[in-house]
């Protein structure tokens, strides 16, 4: 499978950088696969798994909030955080889904409280894949 380069970068430090096979993304509007010569494309990330695909192996990081840019150069990805998903506490997730919880009760209006409601459901997402409901498709 051909192979092109791909970083992951947060504010506090590039998380990886490399030749990949494959980047599965959490998008906004759904997940999405970035293969070699992918066309170009840019896309606003919500919380969730990302996945990287390399001969040896892969990889996955939980990600949160930030943007992909699939260009001729490659797939770069800029967060605001970044951990690789095995370093990352049930009790970690579980206070993200509990601030969550708190903007939503706090919101005044419904399009706030839409945004609240959709953060606290993304962020279950990634509590279940990762105590293993979806650690079996990766």
């Amino acid at each position: 499978m051909a192979s092109f380069p791909f970083e992951l970068a947060s504010p506090a430090r590039l998380v990886f950088s490399g030749e990949v096979e494959q980047v599965d993304c959490p998008g906004a509007e759904g997940d999405f696969g970035v293969l070699a010569n992918h066309a170009p494309l840019i896309s606003a990330l919500r919380p969730g798994i990302l996945t990287i695909r390399q001969a040896g192996g892969s990889k996955r990081f939980y990600v949160r909030d930030g943007f992909a840019e699939v260009n001729p150069a490659g797939l770069t990805v800029i967060v605001e955080y970044a951990v690789a998903a095995d370093e990352l506490t049930a009790e970690a997730i579980a206070q993200e889904i509990s601030a969550a919880e708190e903007k939503l009760t706090a919101a005044k209006d419904g399009p706030a409280r839409d945004r609240a409601g959709e953060r606290g459901a993304q962020l279950r997402q990634v509590a279940a894949q990762l105590s293993g409901a979806g650690a079996a498709a990766h």
